[in-house]
């Protein structure tokens, strides 16, 4: 058979507040946002491993209280001005440059001064964040901290279904049943599972079903060793 070549063509992440499920793994996280108001001195730390949840999360939190939300790594090149909102999203932390310190020291500072609310998220604790600014160091540490733990069966069938929506594409029950039961329980797991059943199916022009769920979790499983 032929194979034809695939491509990685731009595709819609469903990112609105009701498209966020709620489980075990991710509500206390979900309630904690959602209490946006009471947060304690004003700002929240929302870890949690790769595709977790957190992008999604932090849009819940900008859809109820208006933030502007910013990646960290584009910190780097802002003058230094106050955030255009009352709140602010800063997101992953770990790729914070050094020259972006001192414009996020001066927001928190200005969010603090005016009521505001600073949502950050990162793939660790801010206690491992690594900041050479002293004085922002210890406020960032000094954040509430909440974490979305790995997912539970509900929230991993939640996550694949999901990312299987955003590629449009529809897999067999009894395939996406096959791989609830036989991957390995992560975040990360479950984009790298239908990244690869959407590479193949399209470069072998197969079905989604068992059998090349099964070829998927195999390749991905030598792929690891």
């Amino acid at each position: 058979m032929t194979q034809q070549l695939s491509f990685d063509w731009p595709r819609r992440v469903a990112l609105e507040p009701d498209d966020f499920f709620v489980s075990d793994a991710n509500a206390a996280a979900y309630a904690m946002v959602s209490d946006w108001e009471n947060w304690p001195d004003g700002k929240l730390a929302l870890i949690g491993p790769q595709g977790s949840g957190k992008s999604h999360l932090a849009r819940v939190f900008q859809h109820i209280s208006g933030a502007q939300i910013i990646a960290a790594r584009d910190l780097g090149g802002l003058a230094l001005a106050p955030p255009d909102a009352q709140s602010l999203v800063v997101e992953d932390m770990e790729t914070l440059p050094q020259s972006g310190e001192e414009w996020l020291f001066h927001a928190h500072n200005h969010l603090r001064a005016t009521g505001g609310r600073l949502l950050l998220t990162g793939a660790s604790a801010p206690t491992r964040w690594d900041i050479a600014l002293p004085d922002l160091a210890s406020r960032m540490q000094g954040a509430s901290v909440i974490r979305i733990d790995d997912p539970d069966d509900r929230l991993l069938g939640a996550v694949l279904m999901k990312l299987f929506q955003d590629r449009q594409l529809s897999p067999d029950p009894r395939a996406f049943d096959y791989l609830l039961r036989n991957m390995a329980r992560s975040f990360a797991m479950a984009g790298r599972v239908v990244e690869e059943l959407d590479r193949m199916a399209l470069a072998q022009q197969r079905a989604i079903k068992v059998p090349l769920a099964k070829a998927v979790l195999d390749k991905l499983d030598q792929d690891s060793r």
